[in-house]
């Protein structure tokens, strides 16, 4: 039984294997729009799809990260400046793509800009705090996103949310993990409606990576801030103590991050040239071993397990 039984299982990964190395034809025809370039996932995977040969239309925030992103790739690839909370510059990107792409159309949209500041308890922060967030890593996807879609639709071609394992997994308070909710969400209800076109939506949802957003001197620095800002009776019900330990917990994401951002950008080009796409890929071994088994436990065995590591303020009942 036991011998039928890993049978079944191993026919069943060549039989995915398999079915997943199918790569679609005349890829170097197949323009890409990536958003969020000017460093980490979006650079990288700017570069990568670059060197495969296929048309990468590269935004980025800054002329600096634009300039030096054309300095390490060939000229094919062109880039544009794109600040997705902005609807003028999200328009006149849309434009910009129209103008490229023709009537072939927009084979892949990869939704990579996002942000992680400002992040800290809830009660520190302000509605606009949360709104800062929101503006980047949701709501100006989505623009992008209902902006570039009929071009998508044309080529029958791929949309590439950029998720986290916070979209998941609320382990930090502020914006962040509720935007990653809000992509999640997003992708899920736009993979259905456009899979009667077939486009083929995937949500990539890293672990801890090293890039700017997990930048822990950023996080320290924008932590003290905000707790100075705080009023002086929620600084003395959480107490100075709670802030060292939330700093100290901070620094320990150096230890957490990978470094090997190509982890992330293989799963977002395979979403882009496999025939067959995931609808998520999970890349990094935290994510696969701990943040998503954890995602799926009871609520009353979550929150003990993050209490367990989390500071108490210090007017805790």
């Amino acid at each position: 039984m036991w011998l039928c039984l890993a049978a079944l299982v191993g026919l069943y990964y060549l039989f995915r294997w398999f079915w997943e190395r199918q790569v679609v034809s005349h890829l170097q025809d197949k323009y890409v729009f990536i958003t969020g370039c000017d460093s980490g996932f979006g650079n990288l995977l700017a570069r990568q799809l670059d060197m495969r040969g296929l048309r990468v239309l590269a935004a980025c925030l800054t002329e600096a990260g634009a300039e030096q992103l054309r300095n390490r790739t060939s000229q094919r690839l062109e880039t544009v400046i794109l600040d997705v909370t902005q609807v003028e510059s999200v328009t006149s990107a849309t434009q910009w793509v129209k103008e490229r792409v023709g009537d072939r159309g927009l084979w892949g949209l990869v939704n990579n800009a996002g942000i992680a500041l400002p992040v800290a308890p809830n009660e520190w922060l302000s509605k606009q705090d949360f709104m800062k967030i929101l503006d980047v890593n949701l709501l100006g996807m989505i623009d992008v996103t209902l902006k570039l879609l009929p071009l998508v639709r044309r080529a029958r071609g791929r949309v590439v949310n950029v998720s986290s394992i916070m979209g998941r997994l609320s382990l930090v308070a502020g914006g962040y993990s509720i935007s990653k909710y809000g992509v999640e969400a997003f992708s899920d209800s736009l993979r259905r409606e456009l899979s009667y076109f077939g486009v083929k939506v995937a949500v990539i949802e890293p672990g801890y990576f090293k890039t700017n957003i997990t930048n822990s001197e950023q996080i320290s620095t924008n932590l003290k801030k905000i707790w100075n800002q705080t009023s002086s009776e929620v600084r003395e019900i959480y107490g100075e103590q709670f802030l060292s330990f939330y700093l100290k917990a901070v620094e320990a994401i150096k230890e957490k991050n990978t470094q090997d951002l190509i982890l992330v950008t293989n799963c977002m080009e395979h979403a882009l040239i496999a025939r067959h796409p995931r609808s998520r890929y999970s890349p990094g071994w935290d994510a696969k071993l701990f943040y998503l088994p954890l995602s799926y436990m009871p609520s009353s065995v979550v929150d003990a397990l993050i209490a367990w590591n989390s500071p108490k303020p210090e007017k805790a009942l």
